[in-house]
């Protein structure tokens, strides 16, 4: 379906204009901070419970098993993230985007403190794997409500004309938080011996986190609500049921969304948590597959932030569906390359699927979403269809490979299928969609 169009560019009022440009570097830069502090404790969870959780809290006489078993501890926080969704949603379409951001970073660094310290099941026994996914699940609620929230602010305050840059930066912060994540825990293992590290070192990355949490809830005080919530309230158009509001009135939106969820969510955590367990499995080092991922992020935030402004030139429908076609037909190459055996073609193999690839769509999808919904159940919408989508293909994605893998003896051509699977599942989804890029967000 073409670009929709409505009145002559010039002869649309671009209410955005009425925002001062201090306003909105607060806001852009308070949703990227508040994005990076919430993945790094998110995707900390994921790279330890690839690397040591396996063996501390879920032990088991078949590593195979034991790693299983803590990527499906992983994997279970991904259920709980749409029920954050629509908790935190309901919130910040009833009371305002701001507020609900407070508590879901308060959440979240609590809970990824409490991991830092957690007893292991060689001391408490099975009380600890038990433990740790309870925190696991706090981690899922918060980030459930955070994303949603985090991408408005961005969004609600950007111009017209450059929505797609701004609504890039939480997907910014989401790889600095991932990039922040993988240096510490690289650092850890470099720092300690392997003794050391299973022993404590592993924890020094979850207490760092309270620091990050401080910074996060510093810039956040700075920034006040989004013209599009104030406007809301202006208008008294707050849906009392935001939820039912948008299952009632919204449900293509939320399908389109969810469907576009599957490829984005499914390759990135496959690049970014199932890449370094895989490489360690192959005979990499720990530091290796961790530094090979860290520069794949590390090059992912330029061009997260290109290929937001290119969506703003061409298009998100366009772009989203490209990056869809060319991320399924990369994923036989990338096995290809890692089993190559050596650190360079790991990091080349990485770059060009996390650093290049998925950034063509990952960075488009949240401005997709917000211009998917009206102001008063924006918040509901976005978050509803990421986190059922997220729920779905996420945190399964890395669990469904190492399963596949497992059954196939190390082939990975049925890893590829699964993948293109998901990718073909997502440009049907778009496929139906409306473009709304350039036009007036409200």
């Amino acid at each position: 379906m073409s670009t929709m169009t409505g009145a002559p560019e010039d002869a649309v009022v671009d209410k955005s204009q009425l925002i001062s440009d201090k306003d909105r570097r607060r806001a852009l830069f308070g949703s990227a901070v508040g994005s990076a502090v919430e993945w790094y404790d998110f995707f900390l969870y994921g790279t330890m419970s690839a690397l040591v959780f396996g063996p501390l809290f879920f032990p088991s006489d078949d590593p195979v098993s034991s790693q299983l078993l803590s990527l499906a501890a992983f994997a279970f926080a991904f259920a709980i993230r749409p029920i954050g969704g629509i908790v935190f949603s309901h919130i910040g379409d009833r009371i305002g985007r701001k507020k609900t951001l407070v508590i879901t970073l308060g959440m979240m660094g609590v809970a990824t403190v409490l991991i830092g310290l957690m007893p292991t099941y060689a001391q408490i026994g099975v009380w600890a794997p038990i433990i740790l996914t309870l925190l696991r699940l706090v981690q899922g609620l918060a980030l459930g409500g955070e994303w949603g929230g985090g991408l408005l602010m961005a969004v609600e305050y950007s111009p017209r004309k450059k929505r797609g840059f701004y609504g890039a930066m939480p997907q910014v912060g989401a790889l600095v938080g991932l990039a922040l994540g993988n240096l510490a825990a690289s650092a850890s293992s470099a720092i300690f011996s392997e003794a050391d590290f299973l022993s404590f070192g592993w924890r020094i990355p979850f207490l760092f986190s309270i620091v990050l949490v401080a910074v996060g809830f510093w810039i956040r005080h700075t920034v006040d609500e989004t013209p599009s919530f104030k406007m809301v309230q202006e208008t008294s158009k707050t849906a009392k049921l935001p939820l039912v509001e948008t299952l009632r009135h919204h449900w293509r939106s939320v399908l389109i969304a969810v469907g576009a969820k599957i490829i984005e969510t499914s390759t990135f955590f496959l690049f970014a948590t199932f890449t370094v367990s895989y490489a360690v499995s192959l005979g990499f080092e720990r530091n290796e597959a961790l530094n090979a991922v860290l520069i794949a992020a590390v090059v992912g935030i330029p061009m997260m932030l290109l290929m937001g402004s290119l969506s703003d030139r061409i298009g998100r429908k366009k772009q989203f569906i490209v990056g869809a076609v060319l991320v399924a037909a990369f994923i036989v190459p990338f096995f290809w390359l890692i089993n190559q055996g050596t650190f360079f073609s790991l990091t080349i193999a990485a770059v060009i699927g996390f650093g290049v690839i998925w950034t063509s769509y990952g960075s488009v999808i949240g401005t997709f979403f917000a211009e998917s919904f009206p102001a008063e159940v924006r918040y509901t919408g976005v978050s509803l269809g990421y986190q059922v989508g997220a729920a779905i293909a996420g945190g399964t994605a890395p669990l469904i490979a190492t399963a596949l893998l497992a059954q196939y003896e190390g082939a990975y051509l049925p890893v590829a299928v699964f993948i293109g699977v998901c990718a073909a599942i997502s440009i049907v989804a778009v496929a139906f969609a409306k473009d709304r890029s350039g036009q007036e967000l409200d």
